[in-house]
């Protein structure tokens, strides 16, 4: 199980994430925050990025802000 933070930037040109040198992330989004599009788009980016299906990966903090606490579950089954 991995836990990371994520600080979102809804309404980028381009989606990517990159990680930063203090060991957090930044997600740039395409998606609007609105109806949960964003907090979509951020799983299904964070799922590809560690080779996951978007079920392992869950927000556990922070829905409502730019700041995300993430879980990816990357254990073997």
């Amino acid at each position: 199980m991995r836990t990371i933070q994520v600080t979102v930037k809804p309404n980028a040109r381009a989606s990517d994430l990159e990680e930063r040198e203090d060991g957090t992330w930044l997600a740039r989004l395409k998606a609007p925050p609105v109806d949960g599009k964003a907090n979509a788009e951020l799983v299904a980016l964070i799922a590809r990025r560690f080779g996951q299906p978007r079920s392992r990966v869950s927000i556990k903090r922070g829905t409502t802000g730019r700041v995300k606490i993430v879980t990816v579950d990357d254990r073997q089954r």
